[in-house]
């Protein structure tokens, strides 16, 4: 567990911290300017929830049963009913760490001091993380709107001592009893604050900053293989040149190609392009790498700002403003209004996790390109088909192409945007949807067969360049040093068949932990 604490203000707060919370246990607390809005905001919900005009949310029904007005004796009922009847999540568990982000994203917005809920929800909250006590989230109950409603609920379930949660040993019990062993008090719901825990693109969010996160290292990871192909194929780093690629200034091009050119330096195995079967270009899957990986570079980095924006925002419907309005003053209100939006519509969430699951199809697609080339003798220049010891009685590694080919191919499906599609519910009052959860779910998928694809191009890419240097090639100090590393991993180097399965996964270990780029960088310096 880290013991890093990530402090919880009104301002929003950063993919670092998410990352920090979902994945490593990271201590939360709120600030005293949390605590502070919390407090003003609620004074706002008890005087609105003292008149008797209703206000939504506050004394009303939800959703298309938003005109009734709620009696105050019922009012706590309604707020527990809300998170009862909202928590019908099915299908399998969702994951530990998505289910610690949305958590924790949803605390985010409640210390924003625009939802009205108590200091003391807040800091339950927080206990709950600080606990290690996750609830049982499941697969399906979400459309992106009005926001991320059944995973939510499931969470807000966990903090009325109600339902299934994991505690820290892993074991699934009653919420109740994890809640008592680890000397929590369930929350009792006052007017507003069922809703203010459901509302929001939480789960969709702490995806995406996931997502962003290891698409960063597979990005890097697939500059690197794309050089080792590269050099594995004798063919030119010439159209790596920075002045070829400032002609076409597309940010992420350039930073691909750089770091192409500098784990290429010092090459031995480049320049022989025009050997004993001239070319006069390599193929566009090797000579179009920066351009590929540079435009899903760009992608990811129009996506970020999209996270950004996301984490600095107040999340809810309704929200909590401070201030009156033409027909009320601030005094009658508690010093504020609580106003009805849209703000909850995952729509900018969702659209961004369908881009990054196109550009990382098309990644892995390259990258299974450059294989399929090293493998093949027609077109790999000099190496043995597949890279067998002794073709025809060894296969080499034929069939660990059939299952980066199957990969890519499922990458493709995923590649389908689960934002273009949208589903009417609660009687028609949520007639267009996001299906943002639904984006991030596949998009989460796609990044873990990313990692696979990229591991399967590492390991053909360095056991060609093992086989060049056989012949009395010397390989670029970076390549060398990418080579020493993942054999010291688990993975072997040219030979005999054996069985493969372990080669590829100790691969692909080595990738998705950031071992291969880390074991570059010490000679190339930095890579971005």
């Amino acid at each position: 567990m880290d013991m890093h604490t990530v402090v919880v203000g009104t301002s929003g707060t950063t993919a670092d911290d998410v990352v920090a919370v979902a994945r490593h246990g990271a201590r939360v607390e709120l600030s005293a300017a949390a605590v502070d809005a919390l407090a003003a905001a609620r004074l706002i919900v008890d005087a609105l929830a003292a008149k008797p005009e209703p206000v939504y949310g506050v004394s009303t029904g939800f959703g298309a049963l938003a005109s009734r007005h709620i009696s105050h004796e019922l009012r706590a009922q309604l707020q527990r009913n809300i998170v009862r009847s909202h928590a019908a999540g099915m299908g399998p568990r969702v994951e530990r760490e998505v289910v610690r982000a949305l958590m924790f994203l949803r605390l985010k917005t409640v210390a924003s001091g625009h939802t009205g809920v108590r200091p003391e929800v807040a800091q339950t909250m927080a206990d709950l993380l600080n606990a290690g006590i996750t609830p049982v989230v499941h697969e399906y109950g979400s459309l992106g709107c009005s926001g991320d409603l059944a995973p939510l609920s499931h969470c807000a379930l966990t903090l009325m001592g109600e339902g299934d949660a994991e505690g820290p040993d892993g074991t699934v019990r009653p919420a109740g009893e994890l809640l008592a062993a680890h000397g929590i008090t369930p929350v009792e719901l006052a007017e507003k604050e069922g809703l203010a825990l459901l509302n929001g693109t939480d789960g969709m969010l702490g995806m995406l900053v996931m997502a962003l996160a290891d698409l960063k290292n597979l990005y890097t990871s697939a500059d690197i293989t794309a050089a080792l192909s590269l050099e594995a194929l004798l063919g030119t780093d010439k159209v790596l040149a920075p002045e070829l690629h400032a002609i076409r200034p597309h940010p992420g091009q350039g930073v691909s190609a750089d770091n192409m050119l500098r784990v290429l330096a010092g090459s031995g195995l480049t320049g022989h392009h025009q050997d004993d079967a001239p070319r006069v270009q390599d193929a566009y899957s090797v000579r179009c790498a920066p351009q590929v990986n540079g435009a899903g570079r760009d992608t990811l980095d129009y996506a970020a700002v999209v996270a950004g924006r996301e984490l600095a925002s107040s999340v809810d419907n309704p929200v909590v403003l401070r201030g009156g309005t033409s027909r009320s003053s601030e005094a009658e209100n508690g010093g504020g209004r609580v106003e009805s939006n849209g703000n909850f519509h995952g729509a900018p969430v969702a659209y961004v996790l369908d881009f990054l699951a196109i550009v990382a199809a098309d990644l892995g697609s390259i990258c299974e390109r450059r294989t399929d080339r090293l493998l093949d003798k027609n077109r790999s220049h000099g190496l043995p088909p597949f890279l067998a010891d002794d073709a025809g009685v060894d296969s080499g590694l034929m069939i660990a192409q059939y299952t980066q080919a199957a990969l890519v191919s499922e990458m493709k499906r995923l590649a389908v945007p689960a934002s273009a599609d949208s589903i009417p519910s609660s009687a028609m009052q949520e007639d267009h949807v996001s299906m943002g959860w639904s984006a991030a779910r596949k998009l989460r998928t796609a990044v873990d067969n990313l990692a696979r694809i990229v591991a399967v191009e590492l390991y053909a890419a360095t056991r060609a360049v093992e086989l060049r240097a056989a012949e009395g090639l010397v390989p670029a100090p970076a390549s060398q040093a990418a080579v020493a590393a993942l054999r010291a991993a688990g993975a072997e180097g040219p030979g005999p068949d054996r069985f493969l399965a372990p080669d590829l996964a100790a691969a692909d270990t080595f990738v998705r932990e950031g071992r291969l780029v880390a074991a570059v960088e010490p000679v190339t310096g930095p890579l971005a």
